[in-house]
């Protein structure tokens, strides 16, 4: 592939495809050993955990108290325990060096906090909310996350959720709309392995003869005769669409083979498209006015123009690929990028150039539409094509319709604090 590539190639594709900041394929949460999601912590000594060069981080970080976090003792953390072990178990796993992944806190700078959190002896009893909250703030620092111009960073926060769909293994009827899992033909690119001056940065294409191009649109998807494998057919275009928006789902089989399961359905590739928004496409050709492009009324004008639909999902050159997983707990959310399942309203996704994967985080929001404090510790366990900046951030609200609503109402202002070793420093990547 190397020999194959040339500047005019690369920059063809670097103008139609989106870079990227997702785990490649080889540490994508299918691709690498996650933590066990069973059985205790298991910490290895700091020798044990190879150490990999450290990763430029964007932000401005500024030590503060604990008394300068608004609502830091008011938020319950009687049941935190079990999700700072969970982290740790992603913490303690060693970091490859590839560039092209989201930067992910420094292992050997958490190797004494997760040490600490393993022990009997140190670590508090999981339902004991104050003992929790003690330990955290014996070990761990708290870091304000400033602007370029050294004020306290203040930024949007948005919401996803994991919806539930209604599919089938077959199509047919009302299931019409596919979910694609990865096409055999789909490349990803590290142009760094390329180019050193790209390091970081990877495309997405496919071959035609001897040229790499970039990989098909949405309607080119549809107009082939050589579309990718389905995993299943969903009722609903905009629920099909709306799922690829939030990266992962829970599909209930409601006919065909396995009809009455439920699967998973997981992010594991995109095309590399630029997306583009369809409540927008609507707004500019007058459909829709601007207050009114919500999923509910996005859905209303699918099912008034059923003859447009595909025009509409057109405009958004962007598929998402899938992979299937079993649902094994159902109170567990899907793996984010950091390999561990989400915990409803204790994860978040985030630019990892400003807040390295893995890292504590406390978080100053409301709740959606409205100026109701929302203030809680949670985790940067996920990243987002639209996450970007100091102090972004997306919400996790967890599975179903009543964390829909959250998620899609939810488009706050906010301000962000990373909980980092005490001897560790300033916050660190890798």
């Amino acid at each position: 592939m190397k020999r194959l590539l040339s500047l005019s190639v690369l920059s063809v594709l670097l103008a139609a495809c989106t870079t990227t900041q997702e785990i490649p394929p080889d540490e994508q949460p299918g691709g690498i050993t996650p933590p066990p999601a069973e059985g205790p912590l298991t910490v290895p000594s700091v020798s044990a955990l190879p150490d990999t060069p450290a990763r430029a981080l964007a932000g401005r970080y500024q030590r503060v108290n604990y008394s300068e976090l608004p609502g830091w003792d008011s938020d319950d953390l009687s049941r935190l325990w079990p999700l700072v072990i969970r982290n740790c178990k992603g913490l303690m796993r060693p970091t490859s060096g590839n560039l092209a992944a989201p930067a992910r806190a420094t292992p050997r700078a958490w190797q004494p906090v997760c040490a600490a959190a393993a022990d009997p002896a140190r670590a508090p009893a999981p339902g004991d909310a104050a003992a929790v909250r003690r330990f955290i703030q014996t070990w761990l620092q708290p870091w304000r996350v400033n602007g370029a111009d050294g004020k306290p960073a203040t930024n949007t926060v948005t919401g996803y959720y994991e919806p539930l769909v209604r599919g089938s293994r077959v199509a047919g009827g009302k299931h019409q709309w596919p979910l694609y899992t990865v096409p055999s033909d789909l490349l990803t690119i590290d142009l760094g392995s390329v180019y050193p001056d790209l390091a970081g940065k990877r495309v997405r294409g496919k071959l035609d003869g001897r040229r790499v191009v970039p990989y098909d649109t949405r309607a080119a998807l549809e107009a082939s005769d050589r579309k990718p494998p389905v995993l299943a057919w969903i009722d609903d275009p905009v629920d099909n669409f709306f799922l690829q928006v939030q990266g992962s789902g829970r599909v209930l089989l409601t006919d065909g083979p396995d009809a009455g399961k439920t699967i998973r359905v997981a992010y594991a590739d995109h095309n590399g498209q630029p997306y583009v928004s369809i409540g927008r496409w609507l707004i500019d050709r007058g459909e829709l006015r601007a207050d009114q492009a919500s999923m509910q009324n996005i859905r209303a004008w699918a099912q008034r123009n059923p003859g447009r639909t595909q025009e509409m999902l057109n405009a958004n050159p962007a598929v998402v690929f899938f992979r299937e997983e079993a649902v094994v707990d159902p109170e567990q959310g899907p793996k984010g990028a950091y390999a561990i399942p989400l915990a409803a309203g204790r994860s978040i996704a985030v630019d990892p150039t400003f807040v390295p994967l893995g890292t504590p985080v406390f978080l100053a929001t409301t709740y959606p539409a409205s100026e109701r404090p929302l203030q809680r510790l949670v985790f940067a366990q996920d990243t987002g094509t639209a996450i970007k900046g100091a102090a972004r951030a997306d919400y996790y609200w967890g599975f179903g319709d009543e964390a829909g609503q959250q998620a899609g109402r939810m488009k706050q202002r906010g301000q962000m604090w990373l909980l980092w070793p005490k001897q560790a420093g300033e916050p660190s990547a890798r």
